[in-house]
């Protein structure tokens, strides 16, 4: 199930190397991430923060505050790369007929989630003639149609080149995409 983690933390540096204003540095983190135990990561850099407080003035207590920094933007910069590269609305706004948006590109392995937004009944076809060489287009696709708003489709794209896709009801009405992956 995933999650969705919005946090942001100040640290306050009185002195260090002979600075004497305030310097604040900010993490500000907002990602949808599959692992609520991010919340964790945060918290501790917060509680690094508080055990280093004193310490502030000193090389160490800022070397302190800096690590936890650092150890936490590569957790969540892990985090983040595990989440969905990309969601397409399967139908627009006010009812058009369109995946929005209707041409994309992820990286090799990312996921892209379909929403059903407006519109529908939608499916999710690959078309077979255009995707990469050896891709089960047929595995991708999803024949079976999202009749409420909010299903969702999510598809793993491994292999690099173009995926053209359609809505089978509404491809004549224009309603296709492309996702590049790189």
């Amino acid at each position: 199930m995933a999650t969705s983690l919005a946090a942001s933390s100040s640290v306050s540096v009185a002195s260090f190397c002979g600075l004497k204003a305030d310097v604040n540095v900010k993490l500000g983190v907002a990602a949808s991430v599959k692992m609520p135990a991010m919340k964790a990561v945060v918290q501790k850099v917060q509680a690094s923060y508080t055990e280093n407080k004193s310490e502030s003035s000193s090389s160490s207590g800022f070397q302190g505050i800096g690590m936890a920094v650092l150890a936490a933007s590569a957790g969540l910069l892990v985090a983040a790369s595990s989440a969905n590269a990309a969601t397409v609305k399967m139908g627009g706004d006010g009812g058009e007929l369109q995946f929005v948006p209707s041409s994309l590109t992820v990286a090799a392995g990312e996921t892209v989630t379909f929403v059903n937004n407006a519109g529908f009944p939608h499916n999710l076809i690959f078309d077979e003639d255009n995707v990469p060489s050896g891709v089960n287009a047929e595995k991708l696709s999803r024949e079976d149609y999202l009749n409420g708003p909010g299903e969702k489709v999510e598809v793993k794209l491994v292999e690099k080149g173009r995926y053209e896709f359609y809505c089978e009801p509404h491809q004549g009405a224009g309603m296709k995409g492309v996702i590049t992956v790189t």
